[in-house]
C-alpha cells in the first residue's frame, strides 16, 4: 500500500496533464459516463473514492448542486493537495469535503451515500472484495456505485494493441517527465485485475443485488455499475 501511495504522490504534479495526453482527452468522456451511471442527482450526498486530483469529484459536485455534498477520498496527500487547489480555482464554495483515507476502511457510517464513483482505483487496491464490501456498507439501499478502470480486452488484436500502446506510448511519455517507473506499473496491474465478468461476480458475492460491467473504448476501459 505504501509503495502505491508513494507512486501517486510522485505523479501528482503532472497527473492531469499526462491523463490528457495519454487518453487524447477521452478520459473526460469516460468520467462523464461514470458519473451518469452512478445516478447522482441534485441534493444527494455522494462519495468519490480514489479521487486523485478531483475530476470525478468535481463532476459529482456539479450534479448534486449547492444543497448536495461530495466527499473526495484518497490515500495520497499530494493528489489531495492538487485537488484542493483546483477546487479553489474552479469552485470558490464547492460542496466538497476532501478526506485522506483508506478505501478498505472508510471513515463513514453505514447506509450514508446516495451514489459512489471510483476512477482508476479498484485496480490498485490490495483487496478488491474488501473495497467492494466497504462501498456496499456505506451506500444507501437501492443506491449505485460506478467504477471506471482499465480493462483487458478479450479480443486478441485489441489486447495486443493495448499492450503496444502501454509499452510504446504511455511509458515513453512518462519517461519525459522522469516517471518511467511510476507508469510502468499499469501493465502488470492489469494482468492481476479481474475481467469485467469476474468483477460482476465479485460484486454479487459481497451482496450487491445488481452488477453490470460496461466495456468502453473498444473494451480497453470498463465501468462496473453496482446497485445495493
Amino acid at each position: 500500500m505504501s509503495e502505491i501511495r508513494d507512486i501517486f504522490n510522485r505523479i501528482a504534479p503532472v497527473y492531469d496533464q499526462l491523463n490528457d495526453w495519454l487518453s487524447l482527452g477521452q478520459h473526460r468522456i469516460w468520467k462523464d459516463m461514470t458519473v451518469k451511471w452512478s445516478s447522482a442527482k441534485l441534493g444527494d450526498t455522494c462519495l468519490d473514492l480514489c479521487c486523485g486530483s478531483g475530476d470525478l469529484t468535481f463532476r459529482l459536485a456539479r450534479r448534486v448542486g449547492d444543497f448536495g455534498l461530495v466527499h473526495g477520498v484518497d490515500f495520497s496527500p499530494e493528489l489531495l493537495k492538487v485537488a484542493s487547489e483546483r477546487a479553489a480555482q474552479k469552485y470558490p464554495t464547492p460542496p466538497i469535503n476532501w478526506v485522506e483515507g483508506d478505501v478498505l476502511n472508510l471513515p463513514f457510517g453505514d447506509n450514508q451515500f446516495d451514489a459512489i464513483t471510483m476512477g482508476y482505483g479498484l485496480r490498485n487496491v490490495t483487496d478488491i472484495p474488501q473495497s467492494l464490501t466497504e462501498m456496499y456498507r456505506v451506500l444507501k439501499p437501492n443506491a449505485k456505485a460506478a467504477i471506471l478502470d482499465f480493462h483487458r480486452p478479450s479480443n486478441s488484436f485489441q489486447r495486443a494493441f493495448q499492450q503496444w500502446y502501454l509499452d510504446n506510448m504511455v511509458v515513453p511519455m512518462a519517461k519525459n517527465f522522469g516517471l518511467t517507473t511510476e507508469y510502468a506499473y499499469i501493465s502488470p496491474s492489469l494482468e492481476r485485475f479481474p475481467s469485467g465478468r469476474e468483477q460482476v461476480e465479485l460484486a454479487l458475492q459481497v451482496g450487491f443485488q445488481l452488477a453490470t460491467h460496461y466495456p468502453i473504448a473498444n473494451d480497453m476501459m470498463g465501468v462496473l455499475v453496482v446497485t445495493k
